[in-house]
């Protein structure tokens, strides 16, 4: 099998291709998509596993997209829209080496000026040489709720969909229903519903296509669209497999999105902003 052994500051140039093709914003999924046809990566190395629940092409483009951000080529907003900056606009390529020694000065700069501010700074990982790195909080957060009982999670999903603006949602779970785990109907505009019938696959490794197909098969004349939910991911195939033209549609939360829109909605999650007070001493020196 075909390994991903593209290192993050390898995919700089790619994300910002990227995103100018994409007409200069764009989802996480969307990138990763155009990333994969840029590098012409195989579904071996798109499906390639970090840890449990997310692909190394996954984890090492959010960190690349993290450097990038850092250097003010990227922005990105609280809906998950990746967008390049007017800085990032005027660049077609940048040098890996640049920006990591941009970044490491800025951690530098910044431990310097709040050395008694132990979170006033992240740390600069080089995953290049190592992948036995501290997990970040969506690894964490799925290790926790691949951890909890399979009524938890559907339980979880339900109140996952309400918070998203579901309306009668029930969680079904009956053995021999075809993985239907549970429905809810979808209000447009107050105007236009649709009803949605969902599974929720506890996963640690990827959803294949045949898990898709066969869910496709269950809801067919129950529902509008289906909803696949996993705290693991969705293979390539598995993708395609979703959008097959002609095919009832169905839409997939993996667990990169899973832990995003719980951090959003704040379900289990606390965010703390903490106040940095920075002294301007030239503002002094010219008053």
């Amino acid at each position: 099998m075909t390994v991903f052994n593209h290192p993050y500051d390898s995919l700089f140039n790619p994300t910002l291709q990227a995103l100018q093709a994409l007409g200069k914003s764009a989802s996480v999924s969307e990138i990763e998509g155009e990333v994969a046809k840029i590098l012409n990566l195989s579904e071996e190395e798109i499906d390639d596993v970090h840890r449990d629940g997310v692909t190394k092409l996954s984890y090492r483009l959010g960190w690349a997209r993290t450097y990038l951000k850092r250097y003010g080529l990227l922005d990105n907003s609280a809906r998950g829209v990746w967008t390049l900056t007017e800085k990032g606009k005027s660049l077609k390529t940048v040098d890996p080496v640049e920006v990591k020694r941009a970044i490491a000065k800025q951690e530098r700069d910044a431990k310097k000026q709040y050395s008694q501010n132990s979170t006033a700074s992240e740390s600069v990982v080089d995953l290049e040489n190592s992948e036995d790195i501290e997990a970040s909080w969506q690894v964490r957060l799925l290790e926790i709720v691949q951890a909890i009982t399979p009524d938890q999670f559907e339980r979880l999903c339900q109140r996952l969909l309400r918070e998203l603006g579901f309306i009668n949602v029930e969680v079904t779970g009956k053995t021999g229903d075809g993985g239907i785990d549970g429905k809810g109907i979808l209000r447009v505009g107050s105007i236009i519903s649709f009803h949605v019938v969902f599974q929720a696959k506890r996963y640690q490794g990827g959803v294949s296509s045949a898990v898709v197909r066969d869910f496709r098969g269950a809801m067919i004349g129950r529902a509008d669209r289906g909803l696949i939910i996993t705290t693991g991911y969705f293979t390539k195939a598995a993708r395609d497999e979703a959008l097959r033209d002609g095919a009832p549609p169905i839409d997939l939360i993996d667990g990169e999105t899973l832990a995003e829109k719980l951090k959003e909605l704040r379900l289990g999650i606390n965010v703390e902003l903490v106040e940095v007070v920075m002294i301007q001493q030239d503002w002094f020196e010219k008053i």
